[in-house]
């Protein structure tokens, strides 16, 4: 695909990438969708990282985006480290399935390790990730709990290969989520888009199942 451009999001381009996400997302996991209102939140929290927030244009016009926040390990003796989490990663429907999520991955990897982060832990439908390097969190021995439960929808890549050694895991996700349990708000922050039609579609009873599910030893 010809004239294609990733650079760093700038403050003009917030609302244009709030309306690729709410396009990117709605219906896919839920019906309607509350992404774009996790990126408009984000860009205040503590833990976004807007080094490695990217736009991909295409003649001018914004057609994907990624975002990153901090997240972290914690091993059994409790020491920390600090890693990296995406999302989210959109591309417009127009354009989905034509290698450019990959190119905004490829491209915000390089930068992430450039800046000196190794592990990149993401929670999402295998599907989309297994070919961009990423496997199951229990390859690399990471959960929530230290507890032996490994979610099929925990998936890790290694920015550096050989990054974890082993040890048991606990990833620690950033709060920056934690604004869409305010519903009310979300729903506000929506009805200032178009209207669109909420409803069903398979893709969400799919991920459903991967995120209430785990691969067992």
């Amino acid at each position: 695909m010809k004239n294609l451009t990733i650079r760093l999001e700038t403050e003009k381009d917030y609302r244009a990438v709030e309306e690729l996400t709410r396009e990117a997302f709605w219906n896919v996991y839920k019906p309607g969708a509350d992404e774009h209102y996790f990126v408009h939140m984000m860009r205040s929290h503590p833990d976004f990282i807007p080094e490695l927030a990217f736009v991909l244009e295409k003649d001018g016009e914004i057609i994907g985006n990624i975002m990153y926040t901090k997240a972290w390990l914690e091993d059994e003796q409790g020491e920390r480290r600090e890693i990296l989490s995406f999302g989210p990663l959109c591309v417009s429907p127009k354009y989905q399935r034509t290698g450019l999520s990959r190119l905004l991955i490829e491209h915000s990897f390089e930068k992430a390790r450039e800046m000196g982060y190794d592990v990149n832990i993401n929670l999402g439908n295998p599907a989309n990730y297994v070919g961009r390097g990423f496997v199951s969190c229990k390859k690399k021995n990471v959960s929530f709990m230290l507890d032996g439960n490994f979610p099929t929808a925990l998936l890790v890549c290694e920015l550096v290969p050989g990054a974890l050694d082993g040890r048991k895991w606990m990833y620690i996700p950033s709060t920056a989520a934690d604004c869409c349990e305010d519903t009310a708000a979300a729903a506000a922050f929506d009805a200032a888009f178009p209207a669109k039609e909420k409803a069903w579609m398979p893709s969400q009873e799919e991920f459903y199942i991967y995120s209430h599910s785990s691969v067992v030893r």
